[in-house]
């Protein structure tokens, strides 16, 4: 009897211990997620960015590029490159606006956006900034670079793709899909995946309809995936208060928020053969 309880003693103490080393596992995993504040240029302006990376993955690896959406580069976008990292990719949240500018209601947000906006090569010289910076660094394969954008940053990734910019991919989440300069045939070196929210007023079914037709001429490897009964903002968890503070058609979809990440968690794995 004294031996049966002695093992079960013994049984017992390597069960904790085993739990332990798991536990230990998991909170060294989360501490190699590192981040860091990154200041860089574009024509003189200064831009603040931040990058995300996992120490503990070794060799080069992917980058991508994260571009926020018209509310500025906050905490929403900074947490989306940390959530990549844990992916095992180095990601590099922009900053658009310059001096990591953030907005507080709408009508700074579409002032904001509508200065790059309205201003393609000041467009272009900010994210290819931000791609330098990301490219550059230690942990990144130059040549594997794909980016992601919300809203109004879903619409530079689109015009960067447009544009021919050098980038794998790029995924466009509940953003326009409007333009004034529509792909042309052979142009477009990138893959393209949208992520739509299907009630979405500022992005009506003849807008996605009219991209479907620009990327098809266009020759684009492209998807679109609509999301029922989804507004803008599906993937930002603040997008009811400030729904309600500002009287936008914003909501936040928790379902449409996790198969999203995980069609463009998919979409990378494509991309980069992981």
């Amino acid at each position: 009897m004294a031996t049966r309880e002695m093992n079960i003693k013994i049984w017992g103490v390597i069960c904790i211990l085993v739990i332990a080393a798991w536990l230990l596992g998991s909170v060294t995993h989360a501490v190699a997620v590192k981040g860091e504040e990154l200041i860089y240029k574009a024509n003189g302006v200064v831009l603040k960015g931040y990058l995300a990376y996992d120490d503990a993955v070794a060799g080069k690896r992917p980058g991508v590029l994260v571009v926020h959406d018209w509310w500025g580069p906050g905490e929403f976008v900074r947490d989306r490159a940390r959530e990549l990292a844990k992916l095992g990719y180095t990601a590099f949240a922009a900053d658009m606006y310059g001096e990591a500018k953030e907005a507080t209601n709408p009508d700074e947000a579409g002032k904001l956006s509508g200065e790059v906006g309205k201003n393609p090569p000041m467009m272009k010289a900010r994210f290819d900034a931000a791609k330098d910076v990301l490219g550059k660094h230690p942990s990144v394969d130059p040549k594997r670079i794909a980016a992601i954008g919300y809203s109004f940053g879903g619409r530079v990734v689109l015009e960067m793709a447009r544009q021919g910019s050098n980038l794998a991919g790029v995924v466009v989440f509940w953003g326009s899909l409007s333009t004034e300069r529509p792909a042309q045939k052979g142009m477009v070196k990138a893959k393209v995946l949208v992520l739509n929210a299907m009630d979405d007023p500022w992005v009506p079914a003849e807008q996605v309809k009219q991209f479907k037709a620009e990327m098809d001429a266009a020759g684009v490897d492209y998807k679109v995936i609509d999301y029922p009964k989804t507004k803008h903002g599906f993937s930002r968890p603040d997008a009811d208060s400030r729904a309600r503070k500002f009287n936008l058609p914003l909501a936040y979809d928790a379902d449409a928020d996790r198969k999203s990440w995980a069609e463009m968690g998919a979409f990378f794995n494509m991309l980069f053969r992981k």
